[in-house]
């Protein structure tokens, strides 16, 4: 069976963005594919953490996974750092990557911004992890964060005369669904930005994203037909950026509702924002409403959480293991027979 990777960052406050961009995903791709499914705290230390609160996000990621009905019967779930493969695996590509392809990567200078001198070596050589994630399991496929992964995979075959590891495959799900601020289309949903208003807290409660969606910003007009749309039903983004918060919240309302973006114009063309908000708020208390519940129970039964995190670790182990000793082999290192 094709196997799948992928993971999240447990830096705190997951939001809508984090649920329809990845997490909802995620529990679709079970039914047809090998899916391990990471909290990845190796690489969210690139950037100071407090411990305390990575130890509590880390178990808030697994809640979230297990209550948006990721299965860990079925799929593997655990911690990074519980199996050291990955690092030692990104170590040995630290000595393939080349410093030219490390140099274009746009999320370091992002998150280093105008203190580059002071980033840690680990922001910088972060595509070096995000690969031995991927390869440590040979992944045919992810959904997101490919980086220079082909590349390293290629270089390592070609450095060493073997076809070993897999030149994994970007997995293409349709339409991403672009969750912006409720405060400001303009900027995407984010866990950093000062105002709790600016999302949707996947464990917020009704009488919360009531009265976020109630405060979101809008416009005057009326909402826009199916006619806005590009000939292959796509939103110019042009048009976009006319109304980003109307768009926003029609996009989100889609995403949600599981329907084309035609489909939801058409059915609320001409109505007023205080209608669609109405609507907008029932639905998202009924999708998002027995998640944060459900990551609420978990989150107070750590014990459970960490059982699943362990199991899956050993699991994850049992796969990478013998990938990394064959790795070991192929680059020339000495080990116990």
């Amino acid at each position: 069976m094709k196997r799948i990777f992928s993971g999240v960052q447990p830096t705190g406050n997951l939001h809508l963005g984090n649920y329809l961009g990845a997490i909802r995903n995620f529990v679709t791709l079970q039914d047809a594919y090998d899916c391990i499914y990471c909290v990845v705290d190796l690489h969210a230390i690139t950037v100071w953490q407090e411990p305390g609160e990575l130890r509590r996000a880390t178990r808030e990621v697994t809640a979230a996974y297990l209550a948006a009905g990721i299965d860990p019967q079925r799929c593997i779930i655990f911690n990074q750092s519980q199996v050291p493969e990955h690092a030692e695996l990104a170590w040995i590509f630290n000595c393939v990557t080349r410093l030219g392809w490390l140099n274009r990567m746009t999320q370091f200078k992002e998150k280093a911004g105008k203190h580059r001198e002071n980033a840690s070596s680990g922001l910088y050589v972060y595509p070096n992890l995000m690969a031995a994630d991927i390869l440590a399991y040979k992944a045919t496929h992810v959904p997101v964060g490919l980086e220079l992964t082909r590349d390293i995979a290629l270089k390592f075959n070609n450095d060493f005369g073997v076809e070993f590891f897999p030149l994994t495959e970007p997995l293409i799900l349709g339409a991403a669904t672009r969750v912006m601020s409720l405060r400001d289309g303009s900027k995407k949903m984010s866990k950093s930005e000062a105002s709790d208003m600016s999302r949707i807290n996947m464990t917020d409660g009704a009488d919360a994203i009531q009265k976020k969606v109630r405060r979101a910003t809008t416009d005057p007009d009326l909402l826009p037909g199916p006619e806005v749309l590009g000939p292959h039903q796509e939103l110019p983004e042009e048009t976009r950026r006319g109304r980003p918060e109307a768009y926003n919240l029609l996009g989100i309302y889609a995403a949600l509702a599981d329907k084309p973006l035609a489909e939801v114009l058409a059915e609320f063309e001409g109505a007023q924002f205080s209608h669609f908000k109405a609507v907008f708020t029932d639905l998202a208390v009924a999708t998002l409403g027995p998640i944060g519940a459900e990551m609420k129970r978990l989150m107070d039964d750590p014990t459970t959480v960490d059982r699943v995190l362990a199991d899956g670790a050993e699991r994850a182990r049992a796969i990478a293991g013998p990938i990394l000793r064959e790795t070991h082999d192929i680059v020339g290192f000495l080990r116990p027979g």
